[in-house]
């Protein structure tokens, strides 16, 4: 009778090494999964952020062109018309004093 139980102690302990071993594969599938997984987020994101930036740079050469054709456009008009523009001056700001004040 200890014949048959010596086998049967030995195979839980089998079985316990073996559900070590999946469990232990199973969680370095999980972590390869998890990393590629973050390595995909990383890449995305350095793409938007790139992405953003071309964006960022194409609205600051804009900003800058409508500036220059604003600073045109106040040269001339003073040149042309130096009392609409000095009153045009003193309108906005008035307006810009009243909305601040507010």
């Amino acid at each position: 009778m200890s014949a048959q139980t010596t086998p049967h102690r030995d195979q839980p302990a089998g079985s316990a090494h073996d559900l070590k071993e999946k469990a232990a594969d199973q969680f370095e599938t999980l972590a390869e999964k998890a990393t590629d997984k973050f390595r995909d987020v990383a890449d995305q994101a350095e793409q938007f952020a790139g992405r953003v930036a071309e964006l960022g740079r194409d609205a600051g050469e804009k900003v800058q062109e409508v500036v220059g054709n604003f600073k045109g456009a106040v040269d001339k008009s003073l040149k042309d018309q130096p009392m609409t523009t000095l009153a045009m001056a003193a309108v906005l700001g008035f307006v810009l004093g009243a909305l601040w004040k507010k």
